[in-house]
């Protein structure tokens, strides 16, 4: 009797996806309906056909893949990318191509949202390409219409739309300048055949793909995309797939929410001994891009990024943002110090709790750590930076049962659902 169990290894062998991330019932759905689709009576049937059909195997994948995804999604990442690709690519490769990777791409809101990024900052439209790749043939489709709906853009500064996009009914259709240097095709990250076997990219999104693999195969999925980065590069990842990065020879590049990761060998000055690099709580508001004032997509430099605001004196930190200072710069004594101040002036605070116990893990004190993390856990159940962080502590003490179903709960939050 063929099981749900031997069609989650199938999956697991074919596209890396962990029954234990997901869920079993998330695969029995998807081969339910697939039973249906194929007018099949049970899964021992379904298992005869899946392995006689050169498409059903296909068809099964783009089920049970159902993406969550929007424009400008983690805005600080897209703004990180433009601030780099200006700032510091342009000025050193004053030829060439600036060549991105996005992957999985989806239904392409990522691929695009980086092209309009680096667009509407002024960075040369001839001079960028985007490989953008996905194991869905489906979503590909989608993909390559590039016609969205209200589901696409989410959040309240949605400027970009009135740049980038044309109404088409109560839909938008983006906007050709956007399409061109997007170049899509059908792969599996897993496929040997998969991708260049040189370093090519100079920056690769590869976000929110990692946590649904097992370990083994993270670690494999890892390894093959350092080889894709050139010397210098970036790699931005979700917030969940952080400690994967740090266990592979990357380091923080140093753009503070963009989860973005350079290779050691290549990282910017490391801050004094003993920092540690903490996300602020209190995150101030993305840049937004400016419209322009002319009707070409392409910006002029000066125009497009405005100047960089000062930033405010260390006496005017207050709170957890000075906690976060005082921890950047590897004062950990002090940043527990303050965190503790606060919590006792304002009370319990599930960032204050997390703030904690990041310092004292970075202190090289796990058990008090744990304490602190799931202090914060209790006060708010989705912290997903806390969830993250207790899954890689937990394994690293040797509790990978715990460490799983920690890191199951923070890919639940992340796609929006429940912790």
């Amino acid at each position: 009797m063929t099981t749900v169990t031997e069609f989650a290894g199938l999956l697991r062998r074919t596209m890396g996806l962990s029954a234990d991330t997901v869920g079993l019932s998330v695969i029995a759905s998807a081969l339910k309906t697939r039973l249906t689709a194929c007018n099949l009576k049970d899964l021992h049937q379904y298992w005869e056909h899946i392995h006689a059909s050169e498409t059903e195997m296909q068809e099964l994948i783009d089920t049970v893949i159902v993406p969550e995804t929007w424009f400008f999604r983690d805005r600080k990442a897209f703004a990180a990318l433009a601030d780099e690709a200006c700032d510091q690519w342009l000025p050193q490769h004053p030829d060439g191509q600036l060549r991105l990777l996005s992957l999985p791409c989806a239904t392409g809101e990522e691929p695009y949202s980086m092209a309009m990024a680096l667009l509407a900052a002024g960075f040369p439209a001839s001079r960028i390409r985007i490989d953008a790749i996905d194991i869905s043939v489906g979503l590909l489709q989608r993909a390559l219409e590039a016609v969205y709906g209200k589901n696409s853009f989410r959040g309240k500064d949605l400027e970009f739309r009135d740049q980038f996009f044309e109404p088409v009914g109560s839909r938008f259709r983006l906007a050709d300048a956007v399409r061109a240097p997007v170049r899509f095709q059908h792969g599996n990250l897993l496929d040997p055949a998969c991708l260049p076997d040189t370093a090519v990219y100079d920056f690769i999104f590869c976000r929110n793909m990692l946590i649904y693999f097992d370990r083994a195969t993270q670690d494999y999925a890892v390894r093959k995309l350092t080889g894709l980065l050139k010397a210098d590069a970036s790699m931005f990842v979700g917030p969940s797939e952080s400690g994967l990065l740090l266990d592979h020879e990357f380091v923080s590049a140093k753009l503070p929410l963009a989860f973005a990761f350079r290779m050691k060998t290549h990282a910017p000055p490391a801050p004094k001994t003993g920092a540690v690099q903490l996300p602020k709580p209190n995150r101030p508001p993305v840049r937004t891009v400016a419209k322009p004032e002319a009707k070409s997509v392409v910006m002029p430099l000066a125009a497009a990024r405005p100047a960089a605001t000062a930033q405010p004196p260390e006496a005017a930190l207050t709170g957890l943002e000075e906690v976060s200072r005082l921890a950047d710069q590897g004062r950990l004594s002090e940043a527990i110090q303050r965190c503790d101040e606060y919590l006792r002036a304002r009370g319990p605070s599930a960032d204050a709790y997390y703030l904690m116990g990041l310092a004292h893990d970075a202190s090289r004190r796990p058990e008090t750590a744990e304490q602190y993390y799931r202090k914060a856990l209790y006060l708010d159940p989705g912290h997903q930076e806390t969830l993250v962080h207790l899954a890689y502590l937990l394994e690293k003490q040797g509790d990978a049962a715990g460490a799983q179903r920690f890191r199951r709960r923070a890919t639940r939050v992340n796609t929006g659902g429940r912790a």
